[in-house]
């Protein structure tokens, strides 16, 4: 019988702040949303409110809802007709939220966002001290993808990712992450009898992934490689997450008193700040520099800034502020940074010592190319 270890209970009993999030497949039916989930759900995020805890909670179910309220068989493919379908689901859907709530006299706040709003250094503080308001207020935030505005370039790709990202905005302390099955699984328990749930990952490797390449999804943008990508980034940031079963009776009530569900993701033990998860998970980069052996040590091992003698080769074109990763010799990306010079500048000054910066640029404005208050080592995150 599978068991929580000590390590993985005493975690728990130190979450003060969990974002929860909900997947399609657990919040909707043939008929449209399913209210009595919703209905039991929230009551119980209102148990863990009443009893101290702080809760996010990250929603889909707005494109399933609008296309079984259409009578749609499938996604259109036109993306106006996609925001369209969006819309019209949005709206049911926090309407159900708002009447589930309020059986436990809780009030919901409604946020659509894409990520974009995330890669502004601006805007991501505006939302992070919004959301703050509204937990100190004892408002519930329901938060989902701004769908009704997306493309490509500005939206989030699945709220499995939109869910860690805001795990990592509000510094929580877990993620839950709510699925139609009982976690991560060495094979699709839908199509074989002979699945092993796995209760404990510390680290994920290409097996894990493997494991999720094969359970698809359903009705929802991502199946559970989706969320293994959201356990990467949130436990290399320190933050723990759990997948388990949403359509379960009492699950968060189960997750919380250490019962046997779930697939639980443990983190590193070294918490990154706000800012570092910004600049590692974010912000889209804008190019790469590759560096020596040297630099790799310099920055991996003894935490110093990236100076333009390390630097080999630059990759792309970029401004200075953008941010860019840094890739060693062997092609692995070690982090991202904020970059103190264009990229045609880099060209002109790599491999070179600080002193010499002038004689090539006719000035000096900084020692180093990526300062380490300005980069965040990523390498864990990658695989």
């Amino acid at each position: 019988m599978v068991t929580k270890t000590v390590n993985t209970c005493r975690r728990f009993r130190q979450v003060r702040r969990v974002v929860v999030k909900i997947g399609s497949n657990v919040l909707t039916l043939d008929q449209g949303l399913n209210l009595p989930i919703i209905t039991s759900i929230s009551h119980e995020i209102g148990r863990l409110i009443a009893s101290g805890l702080e809760v996010i909670l990250v929603s889909s179910g707005a494109m399933a809802a609008g296309m079984r309220k259409l009578g749609l068989a499938k996604r259109p493919e036109a993306i106006p007709a996609r925001q369209a379908v969006a819309a019209v689901g949005q709206a049911g859907l926090i309407l159900a939220y708002e009447e589930a709530f309020a059986r436990d006299s809780l009030q919901v706040a409604q946020i659509l966002l894409t990520a974009e709003d995330m890669t502004s250094r601006k805007r991501y503080l505006n939302a992070r001290n919004t959301l703050n308001t509204l937990l100190e207020w004892g408002v519930v935030p329901i938060i989902n993808e701004n769908d009704t505005v997306m493309v490509d370039e500005i939206k989030f790709g699945d709220n499995d990712n939109l869910a860690a990202v805001i795990a990592l905005l509000m510094d929580s302390d877990l993620l839950i992450n709510l699925t139609d099955i009982d976690g991560l699984y060495d094979k699709d328990p839908r199509v074989h009898a002979d699945a092993m749930r796995l209760p404990e990952i510390n680290t994920i490797g290409k097996n894990i992934e493997r494991y999720a390449s094969d359970i698809p999804g359903a009705l929802g943008t991502g199946g559970m490689l989706t969320k293994i990508k959201a356990a990467r980034k949130v436990t290399s940031a320190g933050i723990p997450m759990i997948i388990a079963n949403g359509t379960q009776p009492d699950i968060l009530h189960r997750v919380f008193s250490h019962s046997e569900v779930g697939t639980f993701f443990i983190p590193r033990r070294q918490r990154l700040s706000s800012r570092k998860c910004w600049l590692a998970f974010s912000l889209k980069p804008k190019g790469a520099v590759v560096i020596d052996d040297g630099a790799s040590r310099a920055i991996m091992k003894r935490g110093k800034s990236l100076l333009p003698s390390g630097i080999v080769r630059v990759i792309g074109e970029f401004s200075v502020g953008d941010p860019v990763q840094f890739i060693n010799a062997a092609g692995t990306i070690l982090g991202n940074g904020l970059v103190n010079y264009a990229a045609s500048d880099i060209r002109k000054i790599k491999g070179l010592k600080t002193g010499q910066i002038a004689d090539f640029l006719g000035e000096k404005p900084y020692d180093e190319v990526i300062h380490r208050d300005n980069l965040v080592l990523t390498k864990d995150t990658t695989g």
